[in-house]
């Protein structure tokens, strides 16, 4: 995984893997999330692509736009 930039300083969003359709994000708790293309919709993996590389703004769109979405929630 690739360590996240957080350039807030204040994220929860530790960690992510990019794959085509496939995001996984690793939180600072431990909890890894994976978000696909069937379970959020392409754009938003795509926006999240998109977010993870800046290293700002990932959590927020996590928690205000994909939400519950995850195609699969582990350790």
């Amino acid at each position: 995984m690739t360590r996240y930039g957080n350039r807030s300083g204040d994220s929860g969003v530790a960690a992510y893997e990019l794959a085509p359709g496939r995001i996984t994000v690793q939180f600072q708790d431990g909890w890894k999330y994976e978000y696909t293309a069937r379970s959020t919709g392409a754009e938003d993996v795509a926006t999240m692509h998109r977010l993870a590389r800046a290293g700002r703004g990932l959590s927020t769109f996590i928690s205000t736009t994909v939400r519950e979405r995850y195609a699969r929630k582990f350790r």
